[in-house]
């Protein structure tokens, strides 16, 4: 499955926003881009166009999404019933590797996607590997691991320790088990995301 392998912090320059919670990453704003050429070309004030890009951008990078998955997740949105942009964030919040993020058991998404791909990750007692797995209410999320692998799944535990989990989810890192209490809502975004301006790129 195709993913980002480039350089991280640049993402996060170039949005603004620490997408993937690392606390190496100094978020202090510039008024450039980033790359060699930054400096070359100060921020200039974004068309609507360019706002509406910029938002859709963020939501990719911030749940580890292409293109193409991305459009395919905003045409089920769209079919849905209810609120096109809420419906579309409440699908990448159900992600299984965004789960296991909000769980608390891994420090950033990317970690937890590696954790879902290398087949540490089950769903109702039944191994997922497919980070874009959905979950649904009610499902149960576990974490298996060999006693070697322990060190790092404590590294992660210790770094989210004081990362508050969501109501739709109950997490008990003792046994390294969550539940899915019930559908997440739109207050349940972690990011400050107008999905207004995404349904409006689409819409064209």
């Amino acid at each position: 499955m195709a993913r980002y392998t480039g350089p991280r912090f640049k993402l996060c320059r170039r949005e603004g926003v620490n997408l993937f919670g690392n606390p190496k990453f100094n978020m202090e704003r510039r008024d450039y881009a980033p790359g060699d050429h930054g400096l070359a070309a100060k921020r200039k004030k974004l068309s609507d166009y360019g706002l509406q890009l910029r938002e859709k951008q963020k939501v990719k990078r911030i749940y580890g999404v292409l293109e193409r998955q991305f459009r395919r997740y905003y045409e089920k949105a769209a079919r849905a019933k209810g609120i096109t942009g809420s419906v579309l964030l409440q699908l990448l919040e159900r992600r299984l590797d965004n789960v296991i993020f909000r769980l608390g058991f891994a420090s950033t998404r990317p970690a937890a996607r590696q954790m879902v791909s290398h087949g540490k990750v089950y769903v109702n007692d039944k191994r997922v590997n497919i980070p874009s797995f959905l979950v649904d209410p009610n499902d149960e999320v576990s974490i298996k691991i060999k006693d070697s692998s322990m060190g790092y799944i404590k590294e992660y535990l210790e770094a989210t320790k004081e990362r508050p989990v969501p109501e739709w989810l109950n997490s008990d890192t003792k046994h390294l088990k969550g539940k899915v209490v019930k559908m997440p809502e739109r207050d349940d975004v972690m990011f400050d995301i107008n999905e207004q301006l995404i349904v409006e790129l689409y819409s064209k």
